[in-house]
């Protein structure tokens, strides 16, 4: 993987006197679609239809239902522009543009349909975009709530489940690239003394839509281009002199005078667990140094230790045999990276 994409941001979560102490990590992760070289413009498309203002929204008032509208035009174009910001925002491509117009010509709102051939070709001809990424369903159930309790207080929520499918198109090709199938929910809650104070502490409906609108397109932009997540991670820590130095070294970040304690410590040891913990905080340590074929070798000394003194129903081996599924995952993952980024 190229040199810039090497970088692991660093957060310690626990430094409390521990056997284990746990951090976070930020890993590069390949997109799950990989375009061509040649795409280096993209075009968001909102092809998508709201529904109708009384589908998929119940509303009941101290028991009551009520009659109340709810509009997703606003929340349909927030999800292409949240989805269209946060791939402008990781510097993939070269460019990012949002298309303003509707494209669906039809009007039954709950039917997931693709772009057309001619259609794709013909946004890419008009706006100079090598590739188009749309929204071709997205539907809100909406349930508004507000109880009345005994004890004196109001409380009032608002619930959004979302569901979309997005899908990424290439102007020439009979199929999309991909197909993203988007499901999530929110959930918007007060309480208050009054029905009047929750009414004002509550987002309107139509607000409440809008940012569902910008979570989902949030949620699923790592699809089309490289990104980071946090990761959790771990080091085991000892009452030995060596395994102190060590701790204080890892804390601050000096992986390679760590890992001179931790090496003589494996290699020294006359236990089998001090062994295995040093190899997994070993693991460790070429992980977030970026050699990660050692970290993997270092992995499954360890979960090897654990597997055969503790056996393979243990916990700790358990956790050991993750690590090595998630080393063996972020090598193939570096492989795709280098492929997206088209590195020789």
């Amino acid at each position: 993987m190229m040199k810039e994409m090497c970088c692991l941001s660093i957060v310690c979560l626990l430094t409390a006197c521990s056997s284990t102490r746990y951090m976070g990590i930020e890993t590069y992760n390949p997109a799950d679609v990989t375009y061509p070289a040649n795409v280096r413009k993209v075009l968001i498309v909102n092809n998508a239809l709201p529904q109708p203002p009384d589908r998929g929204y119940e509303f009941k008032l101290l028991g009551i239902s009520q009659t109340d509208k709810a509009e997703t035009d606003s929340a349909l174009f927030d999800a292409c522009r949240a989805l269209g910001g946060a791939i402008a925002e990781a510097n993939y491509f070269d460019d990012v543009l949002l298309f303003q117009e509707a494209t669906r010509k039809d009007s039954v709102f709950f039917l997931d349909v693709k772009l057309t051939q001619e259609e794709v070709a013909a946004l890419c001809e008009e706006t100079g975009a090598e590739a188009v990424i749309s929204f071709d369903r997205l539907l809100f159930d909406i349930k508004k709530d507000v109880k009345a309790f005994p004890e004196g207080y109001v409380s009032g929520e608002i619930q959004i489940a979302i569901e979309g499918i997005a899908r990424s198109y290439l102007p020439g090709r009979a199929n999309p690239v991909a197909t993203i199938l988007a499901s999530d929910s929110l959930l918007f809650r007060e309480e208050a003394s009054r029905i009047e104070e929750v009414a004002a502490l509550l987002p309107t409906t139509n607000d409440a839509l809008r940012t569902a609108g910008d979570y989902i397109g949030h949620k699923i932009y790592p699809a089309f281009v490289p990104h980071w997540k946090e990761e959790l991670r771990w080091y085991f820590t000892a009452s030995g002199a060596r395994w102190k130095e060590a701790s204080v070294y890892a804390a601050d970040e000096k992986w390679e005078n760590a890992s001179e304690r931790w090496l003589y410590i494996h290699a020294h040891s006359s236990r089998w667990e001090s062994k295995a913990k040093a190899a997994s905080n070993l693991a460790l340590a070429c992980e977030v140094t970026g050699n990660l074929e050692k970290a993997l070798e270092w992995a499954k000394t360890a979960h090897s230790l654990f597997d055969k003194n503790r056996g393979s129903d243990n916990a700790q081996t358990r956790v050991q045999q993750l690590y090595v599924e998630t080393l063996e995952k972020r090598i193939l993952n570096d492989k795709k990276l280098n492929s997206q980024f088209r590195a020789e």
